[in-house]
């Protein structure tokens, strides 16, 4: 009797420490994201893992329209929504109750609603329903998990999911105020570029386009995030704001005074930006937007930084600032045709500019460039027709720009064609 005992004592505890192990491990995973659907998508199929349940689904309140909402749910698709009435269904109870619901036959219960399950051919036989509550014990939103197999589920199951609760609803917390700070942020930038570009109105467009090349280069490398180098491309000309209009705004030639002038911009950038708190990940924008204008030869300004010295982003934001410059339309003048553009860029090459950035500039595909050369015409493109230029990157069209006297084929010229259209604008 003794051993029979001590052996469902030790199951007990071994089962105790399985369960701790479970929550251990979902705490490490939860605390590894700060993107709320990657978190509730993980935090979903860890919960329906461990409970052996077949759906689970995190509905979050959203207070304005009083209603519960799942932007990722176990079995619906990618990128479709989930949204009812705050005070309907079993999860809608819970919300408005705060009610720990352990329902063992959903369609017994009067309070179930199955239209969710009408709309996605599902069908729900037990569920477990638990409120999800913030530090301030307020309901954020619901926990719900379905169909357990082997039958209902249990007290213990009860007990596991409150404790995932806690976990989950501190969590889901800190990454919608993350979000807020981020979305906060980017406001922030976006209205400091387009006070830049109210004032500056000649090259209104400008760091918005040299952003975008900035994106388009950091894609084509397959870096892992181009965050900082949006930030920094936004506002790599915001030391503009310190430039005298009658400097600025000169029509004739600039004196070596005022030239002067103009090239303290990138170091007032940098003074500007460091006075901002940028989050961690971001703490190099004031670095890559105030070194646009330095020279991989060390010739450039404002510190004469050699190629070694200047960051990796301040060198594509280099490229992209001349890029747009000689490809946008001015008042006193039109775009540089492609081969011009390209010309005096490879004259640079080596010397203002990074080889191995702009060998790659001329792999970014002639379809994305376009839509941002003609961005502030974006809605006159016909972005089916210019599929046909998605599998062309910028050096095919410089090469058959160089050998157009050889014999084209049909597709080389409809390519050209295509291309003419979009950037000398008969379209």
């Amino acid at each position: 009797m003794k051993n029979k005992i001590e052996y469902k004592d030790v199951k007990k505890l071994r089962e105790e420490n399985k369960r701790l192990k479970v929550l251990l491990h979902l705490a490490e995973n939860l605390q590894t994201h700060l993107d709320l659907h990657q978190l509730l998508f993980t935090t979903m199929r860890e919960v329906a893992k461990i409970l052996n349940a077949d759906r689970c689904t995190v509905f979050l309140l959203d207070e304005e329209k009083n209603e519960l909402w799942s932007v990722v749910a176990m079995g619906i698709g990618k990128g479709k929504e989930i949204r009812f009435p705050a005070s309907k269904g079993i999860a809608g109870h819970v919300a408005t109750t705060g009610e720990i619901l352990n329902i063992p036959d959903a369609y017994k219960d009067p309070r179930f609603n199955p239209e969710i399950d009408k709309k996605t051919g599902y069908h729900t036989r037990n569920m477990l329903t638990m409120p999800l509550k913030n530090r301030e014990d307020v309901i954020i939103g619901v926990f719900q998990v379905l169909n357990k197999e082997g039958g209902p589920f249990t007290k213990k199951d009860e007990e596991l999911l409150a404790a995932i609760s806690q976990i989950t609803a501190t969590t889901i917390e800190n990454s919608m105020l993350y979000e807020e700070q981020v979305e906060s942020l980017n406001s922030f930038v976006e209205t400091l570029s387009a006070t830049l570009d109210t004032r500056d109105y000649i090259t209104a467009g400008h760091s918005r386009r040299v952003t975008m090349y900035t994106i388009a280069l950091c894609e084509q490398m397959q870096m892992t995030s181009c965050e900082e180098l949006r930030f920094a491309g936004l506002l790599h000309d915001i030391g503009k704001l310190s430039i005298p209009e009658s400097v600025l705004f000169k029509a004739g030639k600039l004196t070596q005074e005022e030239y002067e002038i103009i090239k303290r911009h990138p170091a007032v950038t940098r003074q500007i930006l460091n006075s901002i708190h940028f989050p961690r990940r971001m703490k190099n924008v004031p670095e890559i937007a105030s070194t646009h204008h330095e020279r991989v030869n060390g010739t450039g300004y404002p510190e004469g930084l050699t190629v070694e010295k200047i960051p990796l982003g301040g060198r594509m934001l280099a490229l992209a600032d001349v890029f747009d410059a000689l490809t946008s339309h001015r008042q006193y003048r039109d775009r540089e045709s492609i081969e011009k553009v390209w010309e005096i860029i490879e004259k640079e090459n080596g010397q203002t500019f990074d080889p191995e950035v702009v060998k790659i500039f001329l792999n970014i595909p002639t379809n994305k460039l376009i839509q941002i050369l003609e961005y502030d015409q974006r809605d006159r493109l016909d972005l089916t027709e210019l599929e046909k230029l998605g599998s062309v990157p910028l050096q095919e069209i410089l090469e058959l720009k160089r050998n157009k006297d050889q014999k084209l084929t049909k597709r080389q010229k409809s390519i050209l064609q295509t291309f003419d259209k979009y950037y000398q604008r008969n379209y």
